[in-house]
């Protein structure tokens, strides 16, 4: 199955290609969207370039999944990505995917990181079947963990892993949220 072209009411969510390169180098090099992620600085174009070719590879591990550039109205406004998981930590491949978002600033606090969100978690588990959405943040990335809350997804745990340079608010853990294909569809029915 190749990765699928989504469309919400306001996002055109396509998949990642290699002309989306300048968005993520524009993304990646605001300290603010950087502040919870890597070692928390802004990325130089060289490091968003290899990036940039891992996550289009991420496209031909599990059919179905990788990243996604959001637009509005034509314009740039971040990505969305549903991905297998990477640790053995986070559980077994078949049947989940981790489930991430980075904005623009200028887009944040709009309801568009939730709004993409929703349909990746729609594409999980209605067209590939997927049992299980996880999402991972720092514990302290409240704006985050609000949007995995405002979509269904539980806090299943708080852990400690061992960084090289850690961020300030590292010491508070970080934490998955999750939500299964029955978790979803029961709190889709509350939505509607």
């Amino acid at each position: 199955m190749a990765q699928a072209t989504l469309r919400t009411h306001r996002i055109h969510l396509v998949p990642l290609s290699d002309d989306h390169l300048e968005y993520e180098i524009e993304l990646d090099a605001d300290p603010a969207v950087m502040r919870y992620l890597g070692n928390g600085r802004p990325r130089t174009r060289d490091e968003v370039e290899s990036i940039h070719r891992k996550r289009l590879a991420a496209a031909n591990i599990v059919p179905g999944l990788g990243y996604w550039t959001g637009f509005v109205d034509g314009r740039f406004v971040g990505w969305w990505i549903l991905k297998p998981p990477e640790r053995a930590d986070q559980g077994p491949v078949s049947g989940q995917a981790e489930l991430g978002y980075r904005l623009m600033r200028s887009h944040w606090r709009q309801g568009l990181a939730s709004e993409g969100a929703r349909e990746l978690l729609r594409h999980a588990f209605e067209d590939l079947g997927l049992h299980r959405v996880f999402a991972e943040t720092m514990a302290v990335n409240t704006g985050s963990r609000a949007t995995m809350a405002s979509i269904g997804m539980r806090h299943v745990r708080t852990f400690y892993p061992e960084w090289e340079e850690p961020l300030p608010g590292s010491d508070h853990g970080e934490v998955e949220y999750a939500i299964t294909r029955e978790e979803w569809l029961a709190h889709r029915a509350a939505e509607a």
